[in-house]
């Protein structure tokens, strides 16, 4: 699955491209609130983590592990609901909340770039680590379905494609561009149906 193949212009392979499809579809589909959505996830991150091994991106090898673990956790989190009789709505966070969950984001940060530096041969500490940091709070926000998950995506988004585009990862940063986009139809989506 490592041999070279283009795809809309882009040299890749087809571990990647799988993994690309995939992706698409897991944001296409949360987008619309389809609990599927969390199953593509599962099977994308799997395929991503051996990409991301082979690119020497530990920390967002790592991520596709939580992802899993976060989609799993997520699926059920939007089957069951709240409670028996009612779904999961999508709410917005308090200010309390937002302090929190961006001091945990720091905090994540912190913790991987130590990690990555001291137990990785990453060229990308830093940036691998605030990009991990911030999608572990962004996916578990999406699995509450918190509206401010998607501003989160966009930033992440956002850089990811300059991390991808420097790892040559050119697929990959195509994927990430096009999560921008999705990210803010997302919030559009989102902000309509949100319950404050």
């Amino acid at each position: 699955m490592s041999d070279a193949i283009v795809f809309l212009g882009v040299t890749t392979n087809l571990l990647e491209l799988i993994s690309f499809l995939l992706a698409v579809i897991t944001v296409a589909l949360t987008i619309r609130q389809i609990h599927w959505g969390w199953l593509f996830s599962i099977v994308s991150s799997g395929l991503y983590a051996a990409v991301f091994f082979d690119a020497k991106l530990y920390g967002d090898m790592g991520l596709q592990g939580m992802f899993i673990l976060v989609s799993i956790w997520g699926w059920w989190q939007w089957w069951r609901g709240n409670s028996e009789d009612e779904r999961l709505q999508v709410t917005s966070l308090s200010l309390r909340q937002k302090i929190f969950f961006m001091v945990l984001w720091g905090a994540l940060f912190a913790a991987l770039v130590v990690f990555l530096k001291r137990y990785t041969d990453t060229d990308v500490p830093y940036a691998d680590g605030f990009l991990t940091a911030g999608s572990l709070v962004g996916q578990f926000l999406l699995s509450r379905k918190k509206l401010e998950n998607w501003t989160i995506w966009i930033i992440v988004d956002v850089l990811y494609v300059g991390l991808y585009l420097y790892k040559n990862l050119q697929l990959t940063a195509l994927l990430y561009a096009v999560f921008v986009v999705m990210a803010v139809m997302g919030l559009r989506s989102w902000s309509k149906a949100c319950q404050q």
